[in-house]
């Protein structure tokens, strides 16, 4: 095997879960495509000795050492090791927290993991996330009651995705109803305060076209009458009544973005807008 055709293996080091290391080796990989290069993490370095060992491992493959480690004597045992393995190795913080330093003359703390760190709001969101997953797709009624934002539409109008971005990024507890032509929905709808619930809504060409799609995906057959362009008009006029019996604004989701969606959403929810 050619030089060119053995796989280049980038090990991405640190003393901490390596997610920097292992993004920033990524990126810069995406600028050779078509080139054999695997990303291996090796994170949570607790010794010097575990260094040694990591590097004797790679030692056995064509490979780059990239790394993020704040401790300064495991940072020296993986120069000494990497050089004495004739092993470039590249420090991915190092430089910048020195200029960083410099130029504000103040020492750095040396801290590991800080981008790891578990403040109030990442556990509100890992909250949300557990609750989105809970109470997706109406599982449990009893959820609507607990979520800040209900989002309720027919089916393939984004409800799950928009709630997990809401849960991710804003710490939301967002749960969601599919609507069902002809199927009451759950009593707990009509029990929640104006401006909890939104509608969602999209065009029906466009919802034949995706529910189309996903039938085909699926490998059934696209004259279902989930896919029927009748049948999903009688869908949309059911959610519309819906709608208005609920009192609650609709967020026309065709050609957006979720977070696109989520924006207006949330811009609703600020204002406490209610359908008229």
């Amino acid at each position: 095997m050619s030089l060119c055709e053995t796989p280049l293996t980038v090990y991405t080091l640190s003393d901490a879960s390596g997610e920097t290391a292992e993004q920033v080796a990524k990126a810069a990989a995406l600028q050779f495509k078509g080139q054999n290069v695997r990303l291996v993490r090796l994170p949570r370095v607790r010794s010097s000795h575990q260094l040694t060992n990591m590097i004797k491992l790679a030692a056995q493959h064509r490979c780059i050492v990239a790394y993020t480690m704040v401790e300064a004597e495991w940072r020296q045992t993986l120069l000494q090791e990497t050089q004495r393995a004739n092993i470039p190795a590249v420090d991915l913080l190092g430089s910048l927290i020195h200029t960083l330093s410099d130029i504000l003359g103040v020492e750095p703390s040396y801290e590991t993991g800080l981008m790891q760190l578990k403040d109030e709001t990442y556990f509100n969101r890992m909250e949300a996330i557990d609750f989105a997953i809970k109470y997706d797709d109406g599982k449990d009624p009893r959820g609507l009651l607990m979520a800040d934002i209900v989002l309720i539409g027919v089916s393939r109008t984004s409800k799950t995705p928009t709630c997990m971005y809401l849960a991710q990024n804003r710490g939301i507890k967002a749960s969601n109803v599919p609507l069902v032509f002809n199927v009451p929905p759950p009593k707990e709808l009509f029990e929640l305060p104006p401006g909890r619930i939104i509608g969602l809504s999209l065009n029906s060409d466009i919802l034949t076209e995706i529910r189309t799609a996903r039938l085909q995906n699926l490998g059934l057959t696209s004259k279902a009458s989930y896919a029927n362009p009748d049948h999903i008009r009688h869908e949309l006029d059911y959610a519309q009544d819906l709608f208005k019996r609920l009192r609650c604004p609709v967020v026309d989701v065709t050609n957006k973005a979720i977070e696109e969606t989520a924006a207006e959403i949330l811009e609703i929810t600020q204002r406490k807008e209610t359908y008229v």
